[in-house]
């Protein structure tokens, strides 16, 4: 089973909620960090680093003895990651999405794909746990190709428990690819709930089960429970407002290590998610 872990925002706890699944589970499993802009359930897993791979994108280089500077390789690429002026084909690497259009349709076979690291993966082991996180290197504009990377590793033998990029754009899209089940984290602010509104629609476009987990739940805002009923989403797991939960998290400690009583709770999480 592939249970990915997604939020509409940034700060709802996505990871602390991760994290602590993938503790309170029994093996084997496999966990995939696929946050690769910000990457750190590592912090909480604490695995130990066995290897790390360099993961690379292709990008155009053109060969001025053959290039008449047509300008057949501008038109055709829709991400205008190339220019040509005066003599000179310019290439914009951050722009370009590796479709092979520029080199493929060049009239003189001028243009020729070569590998541009974009990142890497840390691949480990922290004791039952599988793990693999995808860094996106510094300046970077595309994070799709790595999370796709990481991805590659997925073994449906295991359960699998990917942590996405938060938000509803291509990350988030790109690691939800391929899941049975999405957990989404909110919170219970106004904020929290609309954010929340847009990842339910991202997940249903997408034609992924979901159901939700409140975390920093304080009972006060009711909005997301009458969301929740209106769009025959469960609440799988209510994580309490608690400041014992918020000193631990900032010193690295998961949430079923700082009050164990959640462990049985994310066991009964899942099972819930098998039915």
């Amino acid at each position: 089973m592939i249970i990915t872990v997604a939020s509409g925002k940034g700060g709802t706890g996505k990871t602390l909620i991760s994290t602590s699944l993938a503790l309170s589970l029994d093996g084997p499993i496999q966990f995939l960090d696929c946050d690769v802009e910000e990457p750190n359930a590592h912090i909480f897993l604490k695995p130990k680093i066995k290897k790390t791979e360099k993961v690379f994108a292709l990008v155009p280089e053109v060969d001025y003895s053959k290039c008449n500077f047509c300008g057949q390789c501008a038109k055709v690429c829709e991400f205008n990651a190339l220019i040509v002026a005066k003599k000179k084909v310019l290439v914009f690497p951050q722009l370009c999405h590796s479709c092979g259009a520029c080199s493929t349709l060049c009239p003189k076979q001028a243009i020729k794909e070569v590998p541009r690291e974009i990142g890497e993966i840390n691949i480990g082991q922290g004791g039952k746990i599988d793990f693999f996180s995808g860094l996106l290197n510094i300046g970077e504009a595309k994070p799709v190709p790595l999370i796709s990377s990481v991805k590659e590793n997925v073994d449906s033998q295991k359960t699998v428990i990917i942590d996405a990029s938060p938000g509803t754009s291509c990350p988030m899209v790109e690691a939800l690819k391929g899941s049975n089940y999405c957990i989404l984290v909110t919170e219970a602010t106004p904020f929290g709930l609309a954010d929340l509104k847009l990842a339910v629609a991202t997940v249903k476009k997408m034609g992924i089960r979901a159901g939700i987990v409140v975390n920093k739940d304080h009972r006060d805002f009711t909005e997301v429970d009458k969301f929740c009923q209106q769009a025959h989403l469960p609440i799988l797991l209510r994580v309490l407002e608690d400041i014992k939960i918020a000193q631990g998290y900032s010193i690295g400690r998961p949430l079923v290590e700082i009050i164990p009583e959640y462990k049985n709770e994310f066991k009964k999480l899942f099972e819930r998610i098998k039915k």
